[in-house]
């Protein structure tokens, strides 16, 4: 199991709700919002049926789901008399230690950008299809963008090693750090290799979305409210490369986006945290 197929995208029908988004995602937020701070600590399925079916997924789809992915090493389980709990294991923990980053720590938008650029080059066997979308997935997820074919580019230095060395991969790739030569439209090259307007649209529908809700009021449901939002904000920059504001129209809408998104993770924080107190029953992984 692959970190693309975890922070794979969620399906992208759209409702009043906002994206309809996968039961494995939901659940990585939970597990992101509720548990990853925590250390080792291990939630009773009710407890998890519980809170999912607070955004609309269903008691079977939960079971189904916390099987799945403890039989694809994303969470480990654990009995306590009759009942099971659930907790993460270290991949896991390590897609939502990244997840974290790039949610409270970088953000979505890029104002130092140093000017340098991440060039990643690899040429696979035409029949190595899943590995080549596994690649793919992976330096998406990175903020890589596809400049040619076999050649693709990031802004910043990016330690993508990893990526690499993780996919079995390393023989079939070469990495570059560099500069763009004064040469080189920098804005036509982002426009060419990014589709700025998709990126746009998702932060312009999030923003729309989450602006109403706090118009709206709080609501009476935080542990919910805030389990929506945190998945689909990472539904929204998943695919953002952070690309250098400074090269971006003057009213990307990232900036707008991320100042609600903010808004409603500050008011649902605590209200939020006080209801899993209430509501999750928990143990310590042994």
């Amino acid at each position: 199991m692959e970190d693309d197929d975890i922070l794979d995208s969620q399906d992208t029908q759209d409702s009043s709700e906002g994206p309809q988004q996968r039961p494995q995602s939901l659940m990585l937020a939970f597990f992101g919002n509720h548990v990853l701070e925590e250390g080792d600590l291990c939630v009773y399925s009710g407890s998890i049926i519980d809170v999912l079916g607070r955004v609309g997924v269903g008691e079977q789809a939960v079971r189904s789901t916390l099987t799945r992915m403890v039989n694809r090493g994303l969470l480990m389980r654990q009995r306590e008399g009759r009942k099971m709990f659930f907790g993460l294991t270290p991949q896991a923990t390590r897609v939502l230690q990244d997840g974290r980053t790039r949610i409270w720590r970088q953000g979505a938008v890029n104002d130092d950008w140093d000017g340098s650029w991440t060039l990643l080059a690899f040429s696979l066997p035409d029949s190595w299809k899943r590995q080549r979308h596994d690649l793919r997935s992976r330096l998406t997820w990175s903020g890589f963008g596809a400049l040619y074919s076999g050649l693709w580019i990031a802004p910043g230095n990016v330690d993508v090693a990893a990526v690499v060395s993780d996919l079995g991969l390393a023989s079939h790739v070469k990495i570059f750090h560099a500069q763009a030569d004064v040469a080189t439209d920098i804005e036509l090259m982002i426009r060419d290799t990014w589709d700025l307007e998709s990126i746009a649209a998702r932060y312009v529908t999030f923003d729309k979305r989450w602006t109403a809700h706090l118009d709206a009021g709080s609501g009476d449901d935080p542990i919910g409210t805030r389990l929506r939002l945190v998945s689909e904000w990472l539904w929204t920059i998943r695919t953002d490369p952070r690309l250098p504001a400074r090269h971006l129209p003057p009213d990307w809408p990232a900036h707008t986006a991320q100042e609600t998104f903010r808004r409603v993770a500050d008011q649902t924080a605590r209200p939020a945290h006080r209801m899993a107190g209430d509501l999750l029953e928990t143990t310590r992984l042994r």
